[in-house]
């Protein structure tokens, strides 16, 4: 399947009921043959009004951290587990994220990324283990399948609580300094 059969499939799902109040799917996006692949756990409404994932003051920040350790958004790829906004920007439910992990799926054997970034908590739970603590393993890398893997805070956290910016700013340093080693 190509990146546009995938896109035109996913943006014509309705394997949940989040399709039903869906602005916009909000795929992904960025450069797919990106090294570095960055996963959040579902879009918002400025994501769900635009279809681009991190649009809205989280998506600034992060943009704001990309530049600060010189890696241009452009570079990456951003995606996230659900391609549909949940009602209020609540938690996405399990039932959810399993009638979409398989975009996602899709999305990382298409890209090959050298690295995955969970944003937040949710995704780390997801994609890396199911107790996955963000508050005491964020930053760490670990090895699954064929890829390597990270977790940093949500940006959207950082707005709410600030006290973690200087852990993502370590956080997003590591990753650089990963990339540069590796290329």
């Amino acid at each position: 399947m190509t990146f546009e059969e995938l896109e035109l499939t996913c943006k014509n799902c309705t394997a949940c009921s989040l399709h039903e109040t869906r602005t916009n799917c909000v795929f992904g996006t960025g450069n797919p043959n990106a090294r570095l692949m960055f996963v959040g756990e579902a879009p918002g409404e400025k994501e769900d009004l635009s279809g681009i994932p991190f649009v809205g003051a989280a998506g600034k920040l992060l943009d704001k951290y990309l530049c600060a350790v010189d890696i241009p958004r452009e570079d990456v790829y951003i995606a996230n587990i659900l391609k549909c906004r949940p009602p209020k920007n609540r938690d996405p439910l399990p039932a959810e994220q399993d009638a979409c992990i398989g975009y996602l799926r899709e999305q990382v054997k298409l890209i090959k990324p050298e690295i995955i970034v969970c944003l937040g908590r949710i995704a780390a739970m997801r994609l890396i283990k199911p107790d996955y603590k963000i508050t005491k393993e964020h930053g760490e890398f670990v090895k699954k399948g064929d890829f390597t893997m990270t977790a940093v805070f949500h940006p959207a956290a950082l707005l709410r609580d600030p006290r973690r910016k200087e852990d993502m700013f370590a956080d997003m340093k590591k990753i650089k300094e990963f990339l540069d080693g590796n290329g």
